[in-house]
């Protein structure tokens, strides 16, 4: 999967709260939480950057689909079988 970020970008430090159960937890598990912060963010932030896409182009698609169902495609016309 192509990243959405740039991976060579330096790390910054942050300051964050979490529910220390869920801290602890973690810990136990060796689960090392800035990758998985990094891997959630990436999917939240193609989610968003989906989400928005559709939401600009929904007209655009909706034309195209109208004049597919009226003309249909060029293939249509151009194929041989």
């Amino acid at each position: 999967m192509n990243r959405i970020y740039r991976t060579d970008a330096p790390k910054k430090a942050t300051n964050l709260s979490i529910n220390s159960d869920l801290l602890r937890q973690a810990k136990a598990l060796g689960i090392n939480l800035s990758a998985t912060l990094e891997n959630r963010l990436e999917e939240l932030i193609r989610s968003k950057k989906e989400e928005q896409w559709l939401n600009e182009t929904a007209e655009a698609v909706e034309y195209n689909n109208r004049l597919v169902e009226e003309r249909g495609t060029f293939a249509d016309r151009t194929r041989l079988f």
